[in-house]
C-alpha cells in the first residue's frame, strides 16, 4: 500500500512529535549519562536532544531508506554530543596528556613490535605509576570526546551509528573505518578487548564489568582508558583509506 510523502511538521505538529519521541530523547540522554561525570546535567542533554529532534524532523528524507526513528536517534545523539563539546568539562590538560600518552604508545609499539606496557609508558613519559593511572582515569572520564581528532565520535564504535543514511562514498569510507576499527579492537590485549566489548557491545557499566571480571570499578576504568589510548595511537593515521 502506498504511503503518503513525509512532510516536516509545523509548529502544532512539532508538539505531537515531541510527545511521541520524548521517551527516545530521554533514553539516549540517560544512556549517555552513564558515561559522564555527575557535573553534567541530564536536563541540558535532553534540551539539546529536543533541538536535535526538531532538526531531524526538518531534514529527514524517507527516500534514503532509514526509518524516521533511526534517523532521529542519530541526530538527537549528535546534538547531545555537540552540547558536550561546546561546554567541554574536561580540562585541556586531560586531552593534551592523552595525546602525549597515545604518541608514546605508538612509538613504543612501532619500535618493539608488541603491546606497550604500563611501566614503560610511564617511564618514557617521566611520570610515576600513580600519575600514569590518574591520566588513564581522566582519559576514561573524557572518552566521549576521545575520537574527535580522528574525525569521528565515540559512538561510531557502536555498529548502529555506522548505518546512518549517507551517500555511496561516505558509506564506503565508513565501511573501511568499520573494518579498521574491528582490526584495532581485535588486536587489543585480552583484558582491554574484553572490557571494550562488554562496555560497548553489551552496554554494561563499569560496576557491572568489575563484578563480572572480579576487579574494582576503578581498575575497569583504567583498562578502558588504556584501551582508548591504545586505539587512538593505532588509529592515528586513519584518513579514510
Amino acid at each position: 500500500m502506498a504511503t503518503n510523502p513525509y512532510t516536516p511538521p509545523d509548529a502544532s505538529g512539532f508538539d505531537q512529535l515531541v510527545e511521541q519521541y520524548a521517551p527516545l530523547v530521554k533514553r539516549i540522554a540517560y544512556h549517555l549519562m552513564t558515561k559522564l561525570p555527575s557535573s553534567v546535567s541530564v536536563d541540558d542533554l535532553i534540551q539539546a536532544g529536543m533541538l536535535g529532534l526538531l532538526e531531524a524532523s526538518r531534514n529527514y528524507k524517507p527516500q534514503l531508506g532509514a526509518s524516521f526513528e533511526t534517523y532521529a536517534g542519530i541526530r538527537i545523539r549528535g546534538a547531545m554530543l555537540d552540547e558536550l563539546r561546546k561546554n567541554d568539562w574536561a580540562p585541556k590538560s586531560v586531552h593534551r596528556k592523552a595525546r602525549e600518552m597515545a604518541e608514546v604508545v605508538r612509538e613504543i609499539e612501532a619500535k618493539e613490535g608488541r603491546d606497550a606496557r604500563d611501566e614503560e609508558i610511564a617511564e618514557r613519559m617521566g611520570i610515576t605509576m600513580e600519575e600514569y593511572y590518574k591520566i588513564l582515569q581522566d582519559t576514561n572520564t573524557s572518552r566521549i570526546l576521545a575520537f574527535d581528532e580522528l574525525g569521528v565520535d565515540e559512538d561510531i564504535i557502536s555498529s548502529g551509528m555506522l548505518d546512518q543514511p549517507m551517500g555511496p562514498e561516505d558509506r564506503a569510507t565508513r565501511q573501511r573505518f568499520r573494518e579498521r576499527l574491528a582490526e584495532v579492537v581485535s588486536r587489543l590485549p585480552e583484558r582491554e578487548r574484553m572490557v571494550v566489548s562488554l562496555y560497548y557491545d553489551k552496554e554494561m557499566n563499569l560496576r557491572e564489568i568489575g563484578a563480572l571480571l572480579g576487579v574494582s570499578e576503578s581498575r575497569v576504568s583504567q583498562l578502558l582508558g588504556q584501551a582508548m589510548i591504545r586505539m587512538r595511537a593505532r588509529l592515528r593515521d586513519w584518513g579514510g583509506r
